[in-house]
């Protein structure tokens, strides 16, 4: 899996202090997608174990207390994302109680594999659905057009 960014304190995108890491690699190619560069699964930077650490030492750090893990791209559970995303949701879950894990995808819920269903067990919110640039509207919270669906999966987000 490569990855394009990855911010340890993020207020914009999840409610609120978060830590979000920007997948590569997405099918989708929404016309208007606000984040084209990172539609190569190819493109970025290799995400690595000692990311994976910092993740997780980031989300349990009590000097800037986050409630959670927000991932975006690209697309997480694009083909060459889900293995990694499964086992960093896995980690999550194991090594930081308590916090949320939010999820943006273009892939709808019923059109996800088994796989893609694996992580979206462990995932709080999961925003679905392609952009649709007919359907932008800026007055969405969390999502960018009026397609896309706030999947509320978890109570405790």
């Amino acid at each position: 899996m490569n990855y394009h960014n990855y911010y340890p304190v993020d207020v914009v995108n999840g409610p609120g202090t978060r830590c979000t890491l920007f997948v590569a690699g997405c099918v989708h190619q929404c016309r208007g997608c606000y984040n084209q560069s990172t539609l190569n699964p190819d493109s970025g930077h290799h995400f690595t174990q000692a990311l994976a650490d910092k993740i997780i030492s980031d989300l349990t750090d009590p000097r800037i207390k986050r409630r959670g893990l927000s991932l975006s791209g690209g697309d997480p559970l694009h083909p060459s994302n889900v293995d990694e995303i499964l086992a960093l949701v896995q980690r999550v879950r194991a090594e930081a109680p308590g916090k949320d894990i939010w999820l943006w995808s273009g892939y709808t819920l019923a059109e996800l594999n088994p796989t893609q269903r694996q992580v979206i067990e462990l995932v709080d919110v999961m925003v679905d659905g392609k952009f649709d640039q007919e359907l932008k509207d800026l007055s969405l919270k969390w999502r960018g057009s009026s397609n896309q669906v706030v999947h509320q999966l978890r109570k405790s987000a």
